[in-house]
């Protein structure tokens, strides 16, 4: 049974190609969607490409038919614009002149006629809005990752005989080889994804542990587990892992995703490989190290704040400086002594052009080469964003993509449907991609961050 889709003007805004993605169902634009897209057309930023990219697209429905009484799709649907309805009654409390309302009376009116009527939006008080009135409503469903819980986390535990355990360092191990097992103790077989990281236990001295990757075919030890990027050390499994992770050149693991509570050292780490890439080696491995940080209240409009781009953006990087602080100058007992003798060793890494920050606006329609790309926060990008970011990766350039699917600020994602978790879903398995979530019991920020990490 065909369903009518009524779209809010939010999906277009993020995803402009939604329009493609309703199979064989009529989709129903209302005229408020439409002057909603008017009025964002010649706006900077996303939200401006993205309505100009929708209206393209409709006008090239409107070159093949009439819009007002449907154009069919190629994927077996139809598109059509909805101007009536503007008699149907709302509840009082519902001002007729708020776009959200009018949008919600075109979903009344269509219910008289075609059934059923799902009305399509980001806003979660439209849909509040809608189950008040009695309007099936969801969210844009197709950017969606899993639940949190059956989200890739990019690491298992698996057990393997004792003869192949003690073996490992000098054979790798099948993935055939590799079993775990369910509550009752029945063994299961393993399904591993490539580059997914492995916790081995041998089967008969379980508290015995060794850390590996999944080549594609076989568990293979880790390369760098031994090393100590800008004299820091690993404390914990998941550090280990994502230093292997970080380690691992551009050529072989040119993006990587880490997901993980506040105070498990993503940031910090990931600015440590990349200093010791960049100040340790007899030949940089990169050219620069550029972080990024998506900001949901200003990135559309950074262009208008005053400064340079340098200025613009740097209360976004206090985080970023707080880290950079504990890696140059590691004596916990002298670090602050001197203010002043700190603050110029950071300053001088972005003059002499180690580390540089952009706008993630300004990475947009770049190809970015030989690069160390750090994007702190990338919960906050959109799906398209992340899409985009990834796809600028030119020659030895590393991407890494940091952030906490629960601490969004964008009021339109959540921990579904954020551009970090999307992309750890989409590029679960591609051999150029390493991902690792880390554990909550891996915080090392202090003693109260963990204690308020696993109580709150």
């Amino acid at each position: 049974m065909k369903k009518t889709y009524v779209l809010d003007t939010n999906v277009l805004i993020q995803a402009p190609y939604a329009l493609k993605c309703f199979e064989d169902n009529r989709i129903v634009l209302p005229l408020a969607v439409l002057e909603e897209l008017d009025s964002l057309k010649s706006t900077e930023g996303e939200a401006g490409r993205n309505a100009r990219q929708a209206i393209r697209y409709l006008e090239s429905l409107r070159l093949r038919g009439n819009l007002l009484e449907g154009v069919a799709l190629s994927n077996g649907g139809s598109l059509r614009l909805e101007v009536n309805c503007v008699e149907v009654q709302l509840p009082k409390g519902f001002p007729d002149h708020k776009n959200d309302n009018r949008i919600l009376k075109v979903c009344l009116g269509l219910g008289e006629k075609e059934r059923p009527v799902i009305l399509v939006t980001k806003d979660i008080v439209v849909r509040l809005k809608a189950q008040m009135l009695g309007i099936e409503a969801e969210d844009f469903t197709t950017e969606q990752a899993p639940v949190t819980e059956e989200q890739y986390t990019g690491r298992c535990e698996v057990y393997v005989s004792e003869k192949k355990f003690e073996n490992f360092k000098k054979k790798p191990i099948s993935s055939d080889d590799l079993y775990q097992v369910d509550e009752s103790g029945e063994r299961l077989s393993v399904a591993l994804v490539p580059n997914q990281f492995v916790i081995l236990r041998a089967d008969q001295s379980v508290k015995k542990t060794q850390l590996g990757r999944f080549d594609g075919k076989h568990v293979v030890p880790l390369k760098y587990q031994r090393k100590k990027p800008y004299g820091v050390s690993p404390r914990n499994v998941g550090q280990k892992f994502l230093q292997e992770a970080l380690l691992t050149g551009p050529e072989e693991a040119p993006l990587v995703i880490v997901k993980g509570m506040a105070g498990t050292a993503k940031t910090f780490y990931t600015l440590a490989v990349g200093l010791d890439a960049m100040l340790e080696r007899e030949e940089p491995v990169y050219r620069r190290i550029l972080i990024s940080r998506p900001n949901a209240q200003f990135d559309d409009d950074i262009g208008f704040l005053p400064g340079d781009e340098g200025e613009k953006i740097a209360p976004l990087l206090r985080p970023v400086i707080d880290n950079l602080e504990l890696l140059v100058d590691q004596d916990e007992k002298e670090r602050y002594a001197d203010e002043r003798s700190l603050s110029g060793k950071i300053e001088e890494l972005f003059d002499r052009g180690y580390i540089a920050a952009q706008a993630l606006n300004f990475i947009r329609g770049r190809s970015v080469t030989k690069t160390y790309l750090i994007i702190d926060e990338a919960q906050n990008l959109t799906p398209k964003q992340a899409k985009g970011i990834i796809t600028r990766a030119g020659l030895g350039t590393k991407i890494i993509l940091l952030g906490d699917p629960q601490q969004i600020d964008n009021p339109l994602l959540d921990e579904r449907t954020n551009g970090l978790s999307y992309a750890a879903e989409k590029m679960k398995g591609s051999p150029l991609c390493y991902q690792i979530t880390m554990a909550p019991e891996e915080c090392e920020r202090s003693a109260l961050a963990m204690d308020a990490v696993t109580r709150m």
